[in-house]
């Protein structure tokens, strides 16, 4: 009976190997505009193949701010350029600068059937 179990579990594994399930990859970005990115010297990875998650892509975030900003003062002597700071709050809109460029290491899964690559993050350098 234990060979009948061995032989099952070997086609079971060779046919979830040959659907090519999702699958860490690692790629190198080669070109921004149009997206380009390598994973080896055969496989060159072009934009119609990848999604982008936001951590390797600027985008805009609302945010809400309360605090007083810095001393700061003027020149030419004049009381209204003295030291001073000023209150800012609210929503305010900032641009998180995450984007791609050329060189940068990524890491990614790879869909399911190998067709479509979902880039999630980048090598922090440094």
């Amino acid at each position: 009976m234990t060979d009948i179990i061995r032989a099952i579990r070997k086609i079971v594994l060779n046919a979830l190997n040959a659907q090519q399930l999702t699958n860490i990859v690692y790629g190198t970005v080669e070109n921004v505009s149009p997206l380009k990115i390598r994973v080896d010297q055969k496989l060159l990875l072009e934009q119609e193949q990848l999604k982008l998650t936001r951590a390797v892509m600027d985008y805009e975030v609302d945010m809400t701010v309360d605090h007083v900003t810095e001393n700061r003062s003027g020149g030419g002597g004049y009381a209204e350029f003295e030291s001073h700071n000023h209150e800012y709050k609210g929503r305010k809109k900032f641009l998180i600068h995450n984007g791609l460029v050329d060189g940068d290491k990524v890491t990614m899964i790879r869909a399911h059937g190998g067709q479509q690559y979902l880039v999630i993050d980048k090598e922090v350098v440094g």
